[in-house]
């Protein structure tokens, strides 16, 4: 009988007893792939998918001469010993095999759920397989030492649940035991959900490591519309939130735009887990520019202009970069306009030459990557673009502001982009109704 499967992903050299407890504890109604991804080697008969060393054949004359059999029969090739490698070229290099290996058995349908323990090494090779190989929205756990601090680069803008371990991933004390049985059972609860929704899934061809067959789908066909907000923007993404989802039927996602809200609509993106966006708040990219700490990084803009899908793009937030407490402001923005948002947030406000980059960076990426500029709608509200950009309020600035549309404008002259300027205030209910209206437009013809 057929039963959900957990990929079990261990550093089996350094972590054998404790992954072996961990298959232990399994029920028989769900199996476990043990991989091992340690940088030596090991032999056991519970290790399903085998170190890349013990899987290493070679056939040619010259090559025999750089063999080793080792005591199984099995051999490799001397030059490829992961544990001869430099420890960061043996991670990188096992990470790749795991994420490879991963993807495969995701596409093959063989793995409902990913579960993993270990270290720092383990941890980082582990996570690098449930961002790289399977999709968000495929279950992926990670019992680990180092999650009890910054966990951001484990995770990025995944769905990747991470456990602390409290105590070492060494031995067989009553503390690891309960945590390790704890996270398998929560495991077991995820792969039989995706097994149980697997049966009923509709392939979707999914562009990058996860290949095709990969997206998930939306709720009962539904266009699945990626919508940016930020607090001042809030109002409008209601707005748009709700008509797309009254009048147009849309499943609509809301990313805050904190750097890692864009990552992850860019990704779903990539991964054909969206069909449309409303990219209304691009302030990201003002961080990007500013040095502040909500920076999406340099690839923002790129995935749905690459992907071809219809979207609305607007300016919101993107007069203001996000840093810390006041103290925390660097020295070029001294004298600055400044908006103390909360006691951990602070905003400068940007001056005419950053606008200016500014608007040149998303132009930019429009010009340049959209391989459907007749999907493409970008909207300028000249009345204000976040709500501290009003008459009366601090960061309000129309002459500022003007740089950043006519610039756009300009940079866009040609490239079969429509420009829209639109006299009202972004968070106007009337702006947001068109904007919702103007994609609308758009997904009811796809």
């Amino acid at each position: 009988m057929e039963k959900p499967t957990i990929l079990l992903i261990g550093t089996c050299d350094t972590k054998l007893p404790e992954l072996l407890y961990t298959i232990s504890q399994c029920p028989d109604s769900t199996n476990i792939l043990l991989m091992d991804v340690g940088r030596t080697p090991t032999l056991h008969p519970l290790i399903s998918i085998q170190h890349p060393d013990l899987t290493t054949t070679t056939t040619t004359k010259e090559n025999k001469e750089n063999e080793e059999t080792k005591n199984n029969g099995e051999v490799i090739r001397k030059e490829e010993e992961y544990k001869s490698l430099p420890r960061t070229t043996y991670i990188q290099k096992i990470s790749n095999h795991a994420t490879t290996t991963t993807a495969d058995l995701y596409k093959a349908g063989r793995i409902h759920a990913i579960l993993s323990l270990g270290g720092s090494c383990g941890t980082n090779i582990a996570t690098a397989a449930m961002r790289q190989g399977v999709p968000v929205g495929f279950p992926k756990l990670m019992v680990s030492t180092m999650a009890s601090g910054d966990v951001s680069s484990y995770i990025e803008e995944t769905d990747i649940t991470l456990m602390y371990s409290v105590v070492d991933v060494a031995g067989g004390n009553w503390i690891l035991k309960r945590v390790l049985g704890n996270a398998l059972f929560g495991a077991v609860g995820m792969a039989l959900r995706e097994f149980t929704f697997q049966k009923d899934r509709i392939g979707r061809d999914v562009e990058g490591s996860v290949g095709k067959n990969g997206g998930d789908g939306g709720d009962g066909g539904k266009k699945r519309v990626g919508v940016t907000m930020f607090g001042v923007t809030t109002p409008c993404v209601d707005v748009i939130r709700e008509r797309l989802e009254r009048e147009y039927g849309a499943e609509v996602y809301v990313f805050h735009a904190t750097g890692a809200g864009g990552k992850a609509m860019e990704r779903l993106v990539r991964e054909g887990q969206i069909d449309a966006v409303v990219d209304l708040t691009t302030s990201e990219v003002v961080d990007e520019l500013m040095g502040g700490v909500l920076s999406a990084g340099p690839a923002r803009l790129e995935a749905a202009a690459k992907k071809g899908i219809p979207q609305v793009v607007s300016v919101g937030a993107c007069e203001m970069a996000n840093f810390g407490p006041p103290s925390t402001i660097p020295p070029r923005y001294e004298g600055r306009v400044l908006y103390e948002h909360n006691p951990t947030v602070t905003l400068v406000r940007a001056n005419a030459e950053e606008s200016r980059q500014i608007a040149r960076f998303i132009a930019e990426k429009l010009r340049t990557f959209a391989v459907r500029p007749d999907l493409i709608r970008l909207v300028l509200p000249t009345g204000g673009i976040s709500m501290v950009d009003v008459p009366g309020q601090s960061f309000y600035d129309p002459e500022v502001d003007e740089v950043l549309f006519s610039t756009i404008e300009k940079e866009l002259q040609g490239s079969g982009i429509s420009i829209t300027r639109d006299p009202r205030h972004i968070n106007d209910p009337d702006f947001a109704t068109s904007v919702a209206d103007m994609l609308g437009g758009m997904i009811t013809s796809m």
